[in-house]
């Protein structure tokens, strides 16, 4: 009898994948940056009972009408909007995350992600490195301080509130808007709900994230940054269809905020021309908000689990849809 057959998407810790390939057939893309060819993941779902994908692979009707023999497709991520649950439940196609084990990681991203911009961190390396340190003086790269300032966080999620506990720990006042209230972060740590609106307005640094849904698409819009303070800096680490990019450049050429951190774009890679890169008072990063060896290798861990677990007839750890 033949094994189930498992594609990856991107390569990933062979070591990982040993208690895998004990039952299955596994094959993956062989590369740790380019992403699948559409058309090979098209031909590999043909024939695939399962699929360990990233967040970049579009999991959508077409590939999943035409993957009779698929099961189960584990994302590489907390997020599944790459994947079309609808089509995924019509072809009893089970989807897993991997939620809670990189939270903790990403909240230290995030939290780093407000300090580089803040302090103006980025910008200090590249002058020390460029050559141009050739004295000192009081307001010499000079930025703004953090602690005891107003953070206002959009989706107080588990992230949500592990950069709440940070920004405690800075003395920081605490704002935060939600589909609904977090009792826990209030009790716990002092956070006070507000309206979207009113937490533009009242925020020193606005930090997204929020999922990407219907109802947030481009929610950062132009009158979104209208409304936030001039010397305030938006962070986002959530999804980058939440932002309208033409506004937040719009926002930044005019001065209506005074700078960004962000790990997500609207459409990536984004290449050197970006007209965000221009601003030196954006900090830029190539969407690494789990990026810590243990947190991606606890992810692989978590996908393998969830595949092994449907292809031997189990219930998968963390299922967001599909079957």
């Amino acid at each position: 009898m033949s094994k189930p057959y498992v594609f990856i998407t991107r390569k990933i810790s062979e070591e990982v994948l040993t208690p895998l390939k004990q039952i299955a057939d596994v094959q993956m893309w062989n590369s740790e940056s380019e992403a699948v060819p559409r058309e090979v993941l098209l031909n590999e779902g043909k024939k695939a009972d399962a699929l360990l994908t990233m967040l970049s692979d579009s999991v959508d009707e077409e590939l999943l009408e035409n993957a009779p023999n698929l099961k189960v497709v584990a994302n590489l991520a907390v997020g599944y909007d790459n994947i079309n649950l609808e089509a995924a439940a019509q072809n009893e196609v089970i989807v897993c995350n991997t939620p809670d084990v990189l939270t903790e990681t990403t909240a230290d991203l995030t939290f780093g992600l407000m300090l580089s911009a803040a302090r103006r961190l980025t910008e200090a390396h590249h002058f020390v490195k460029e050559g141009q340190w050739k004295s000192w003086s009081p307001y010499l790269l000079a930025g703004t301080d953090v602690h005891h300032k107003t953070i206002g966080i959009v989706g107080m999620g588990s992230i949500g509130t592990a950069v709440a506990r940070r920004a405690k720990g800075f003395g920081m006042e605490i704002l935060y808007h939600n589909r609904s209230r977090h009792s826990v972060t209030e009790n716990e740590l002092g956070a006070v709900y507000k309206s979207f609106g009113e937490l533009l307005e009242g925020s020193d640094f606005v930090v997204c994230l929020t999922p990407l849904t219907e109802d947030t698409k481009h929610l950062f819009d132009a009158d979104a940054f209208k409304r936030m303070k001039s010397s305030a800096i938006f962070i986002n680490v959530g999804r980058g269809q939440v932002v309208d990019e033409e506004a937040l450049i719009y926002a930044l050429e005019h001065k209506e905020i005074a700078g960004a951190g962000l790990d997500v774009f609207y459409k990536e890679p984004i290449g050197a021309d970006h007209p965000l890169l221009q601003f030196p008072q954006v900090v830029s990063l190539p969407h690494i908000g789990s990026a810590s060896v243990e947190t991606r290798t606890t992810m692989m861990e978590l996908c393998r689990d969830n595949i092994i677990a449907v292809l031997e007839g189990k219930k998968a750890k963390t299922v967001v849809g599909g079957k």
